[in-house]
């Protein structure tokens, strides 16, 4: 028999973000309820809601959220659990190592989360950080930042039920092929690469367009001053103010970076120029 406490209505999920700048000794503290109305919003279901912000609240990203650029709403897991300790995981069916977080468990979150949310998933994407999932790159980092919200789903143990995944229809994305004690760390480094592409994230818009994998390619090479280091110069062409010699420089450096680092970029830029380009 189950405890009643189980019953209990969940914690209220806080969120960061907000409408203004204003000053105060704790401003994400006092500012966590306020609603920011069109603001790229994103949902984190998560056993570890402390962890946000996290590295997202400083810098660039940091200020946006000050700014009210976007949001970020962690919803606690825990609160869904089942019985008196909130149990959110149980054995693998079939048996096996580690535990799975519950189907019913998760699918109770997921309808906290959808308050809100765009059900239409071309505009509110639901993903579940998962190392079995499609490569996080920066065309879907682009393609998140076109959306108006995003919902993640940090996995613990040995992953969630697949039942709720296929029920909700949840996307699976992968921030590489190694294996993390948890989703919160990649989810992190994707929300970074997707917020700075957000409107007014980034001072200088330019820098988006230049960087490494915007156009297929790994940047080129960086230099600033002194114009001498060590005996060592500052390519001479990058001195001379000719923007189109610099470009061609620029443009030559990164195809050949790409492809001794990334022979897979290499080919797959190679294959979008086409023949003879």
């Amino acid at each position: 028999m189950q405890d009643e406490s189980q019953n209990d209505p969940p914690a209220k999920s806080r969120s960061h973000g907000r409408l203004k700048v204003q000053i105060s000794a704790q401003p994400r503290d006092l500012m966590a309820e306020v609603e920011v109305k069109g603001a790229f919003t994103v949902k984190v279901v998560t056993l570890f809601p402390e962890a946000f912000p996290g590295t997202l609240g400083l810098s660039l990203t940091g200020k946006a959220l000050d700014l009210g650029l976007w949001r970020i709403v962690p919803i606690a897991l825990r609160p869904f659990g089942e019985g008196k300790h909130r149990n959110v995981d149980d054995t693998p069916a079939g048996g096996g190592a580690g535990m799975v977080l519950r189907a019913d468990v998760l699918d109770r979150a997921l309808t906290e989360a959808a308050r809100g949310a765009n059900p239409d998933r071309l505009k509110w994407p639901l993903i579940y950080l998962s190392p079995r999932g499609r490569p996080f790159d920066q065309a879907m980092a682009r393609r998140f930042a076109a959306c108006e919200g995003l919902t993640m789903i940090c996995g613990r143990f040995e992953g969630i039920d697949q039942r709720v995944i296929d029920d909700h229809q949840i996307e699976e994305v992968s921030l590489g092929d190694f294996v993390l004690t948890g989703g919160e760390i990649a989810a992190q480094a994707m929300l970074d690469a997707t917020v700075r592409l957000l409107p007014n994230v980034l001072g200088n818009q330019a820098s988006t367009e230049e960087e490494s994998f915007s156009d297929g390619l790994l940047e080129h090479p960086q230099y600033t001053k002194p114009a001498e280091w060590n005996g060592l110069p500052i390519p001479e062409v990058l001195q001379s103010g000719h923007h189109a010699e610099i470009a061609k420089w620029r443009k030559v450096q990164a195809e050949e970076l790409t492809k001794v680092r990334r022979p897979d970029l290499w080919q797959a830029y190679v294959r979008r120029k086409g023949p003879g380009k």
